[in-house]
């Protein structure tokens, strides 16, 4: 069943559209006030990974964004993603799931190689499931928020190039997550990326 995107998810939206909106009017000493610069917009992707003892998670993550500050990314992400788990002792179903999705991020560069990313997402599902004891099968199609929030190793050149390490974990409680196992445990989910900025226009 389809359900609209809840408020947990549309308030970190409203809060990151209205932070971008604010700090793109900082006067850093590297930013003229008011004025976006192309060499300030970057685009490149990740890879999303996550496994635990009987569960698989791999996906692709691209992403556009721009550095308002020196110290602060913020974007648009989309993202396709397979998970799988297996039956187990305390469950006998065996789940195999494809998702898509996107959502907007914020990434925090306190130092110049660690960052903390907050990034809103929103994942349309389409789940395969079968009772591996009575051979049962069946196929779902739903959707669900997540908000995924951690912390970072990375290196980044404003006009140039950057690459993460990113561990973070969904900090809402939606069962339908694809980032939430069948007993709704959030899975550690790890993003290796890198990208590149727009070259300045020639003068």
């Amino acid at each position: 069943m389809h359900q609209m995107p809840t408020m947990k998810l549309l308030i970190p939206c409203i809060l990151l559209a209205l932070s971008i909106r604010g700090f793109s009017q900082d006067s850093d000493a590297d930013t003229q006030k008011g004025k976006w610069k192309k060499e300030n917009i970057f685009f490149g992707s990740g890879l999303n990974l996550g496994l635990t003892n009987r569960s698989f998670n791999l996906g692709l993550n691209p992403e556009i964004g721009y550095s308002v500050t020196k110290w602060l990314d913020a974007g648009l992400s989309f993202n396709i993603n397979y998970f799988s788990q297996n039956a187990s002792d305390y469950s006998s179903i065996r789940l195999r799931n494809f998702n898509y999705g996107g959502g907007s991020f914020i990434r925090i560069w306190p130092l110049s190689f660690l960052h903390i990313q907050v990034q809103p997402e929103y994942n349309w599902i389409s789940s395969s499931q079968k009772d591996v004891i009575s051979g049962q099968t069946g196929r779902y199609q739903y959707n669900a928020e997540s908000l995924l929030v951690g912390v970072g190793y990375g290196t980044r050149i404003l006009g140039s190039h950057y690459s993460y390490v990113t561990l973070m974990i969904d900090v809402l409680q939606n069962p339908n997550s694809p980032y939430r196992d069948q007993y709704n445990d959030p899975q550690p989910v790890f993003r290796a990326g890198f990208g590149m900025y727009l070259k300045p226009a020639r003068r």
